[in-house]
């Protein structure tokens, strides 16, 4: 039987070159490097990829019917967004996550149809993100939700 919700924690670090502009998706990577064409990377050095995740948490984001809620403490800037799961999801890349606006899925695919991308995110969190020494808590719950009755 699959449970209704789960928890994932992930601790990652700021970085200098961190732009968080992109418009459409958003990313999490395990490389500690990043250049600055990276758009996408809010976090690096993160201790959890998405084949790190746990199974009661990836057979919930295979639901098309699971919403994840992400939540992003640095300090004292905290913002949340929303995603979807969707059966298409792999969850399998070793290094990175990625957070997409759009319905297109890959293995470095963690939810779909969000609400935000990396250019959406308050601009003072994103200020605390360019610093190396920067400690990022990510939490991601995945909740089943259940269908409508007619």
């Amino acid at each position: 039987m699959t449970r209704l919700e789960a928890t994932e924690v992930i601790i990652a670090y700021g970085h200098e070159n961190i732009r968080a502009t992109h418009q459409t998706t958003l990313e999490i990577t395990k490389e500690s490097q990043l250049s600055t064409e990276g758009t996408c990377i809010i976090a690096v050095s993160a201790n959890k990829a998405l084949a790190d995740l746990s199974l009661e948490f990836r057979k919930l984001m295979h639901q098309s019917n699971t919403e994840l809620t992400v939540l992003l403490e640095a300090e004292m800037a905290v913002d949340s967004f929303r995603a979807q799961g969707s059966p298409r999801l792999t969850l399998s890349h070793p290094t990175d996550i990625v957070i997409r606006k759009s319905d297109y899925a890959c293995n470095r695919t963690l939810a779909i149809k969000a609400n935000k991308a990396a250019n959406d995110l308050p601009r003072d969190l994103v200020a605390k993100l360019k610093s190396s020494r920067q400690k990022v808590k990510i939490i991601l719950t995945a909740r089943l939700q259940r269908p409508m009755r007619q």
